[in-house]
């Protein structure tokens, strides 16, 4: 009988450290309220700056500068390609070439990154008066659609006129100024800048489902087109530019490990007064 008492009082501990350890869990704020893991968002970083010399960029959690996504030796025209990040405030760096890490930025800026956007990050303007603007990326077309957007990035002519075919897609756009994406029929058109005693063109074939981005640039003898592809086809991650030398990711953050330790810690507890009660005499 005082075996069976025993095994009794023992089943009943038992049902109550998981009672127990079900109400810490639910109790807990880091169960109760943990969400679901967000997708990711993703930046790129462009150099459209034609005065400023070649740049380090640095680019880190808002606060966290120990471990920053770097991209060395970034000129005048240069666009990154996208990189997944989570969701958060970043801040970029902007340092001459070579210069340390542990130097004064030349130029910083901070902006929030929502789950599923895409962003452009641009250096614009002279040097001095170097500044920078955030583009929003769209990734989506219409159906059977291809859109285009400009971005004016030359100081030799701050007014021009882009056309795509026979569609206008700026009209005296100033520099430093995108404009929002026009939905164009995919295939091959040639792309027109006019300016001032200045006119370039350049053919450029688009896909049904493709985002793209026409930087005017300046050149040594005048205006240049740069045609970068945000996004191909219906893929939801952004294509962009060539690879420029970014490295790793932006940490993800660890899962929070309290709510176990107070699983635990409640655990041991009963069960030290359960083998207690166990040993009194019946």
């Amino acid at each position: 009988m005082r075996l069976l008492r025993r095994l009794a009082r023992l089943a009943m501990i038992t049902t109550m450290l998981g009672s127990t350890a079900a109400l810490v869990v639910a109790a807990s704020p880091a169960a109760s309220a943990a969400p679901a893991a967000g997708p990711d968002g993703w930046i790129r970083i462009a150099h459209l700056s034609p005065e400023a010399p070649a740049m380090d960029m640095y680019l880190y959690p808002f606060g966290n500068p120990g471990q920053p996504i770097v991209l060395k030796d970034v000129s005048y025209g240069a666009v990154s390609a996208y990189m997944a990040v989570s969701p958060g405030q970043y801040t970029v760096a902007m340092r001459g070439f070579g210069a340390p890490a542990s130097s004064k930025p030349a130029l910083t800026t901070s902006f929030m990154v929502t789950g599923g956007a895409a962003y452009t990050l641009v250096a614009l303007g002279p040097d001095p008066g170097l500044r920078t603007e955030v583009l929003k990326d769209q990734m989506t077309t219409p159906a059977g659609k291809a859109v285009i957007r400009v971005l004016q990035a030359s100081l030799k002519q701050h007014l021009v006129t882009v056309r795509y075919g026979p569609d206008v897609l700026a009209r005296q756009l100033g520099f430093g100024s995108a404009t929002s994406y026009t939905a164009v029929s995919p295939g091959a058109q040639v792309v027109r800048f006019t300016a001032p005693g200045e006119h370039t063109a350049m053919p450029v074939t688009v896909a049904a489902g493709s985002v793209h981005t026409i930087v005017v640039l300046d050149d040594s003898s005048g205006l240049k087109i740069d045609a970068v592809t945000d996004a191909a086809g219906s893929q939801i991650m952004p294509k962009g530019a060539a690879a420029a030398g970014f490295g790793g990711t932006a940490p993800h953050p660890p899962a929070n490990p309290a709510p176990w330790l107070v699983i635990i810690a409640a655990g041991a507890l009963l069960t030290a007064a359960g083998l207690a009660r166990l040993r009194r005499p019946a």
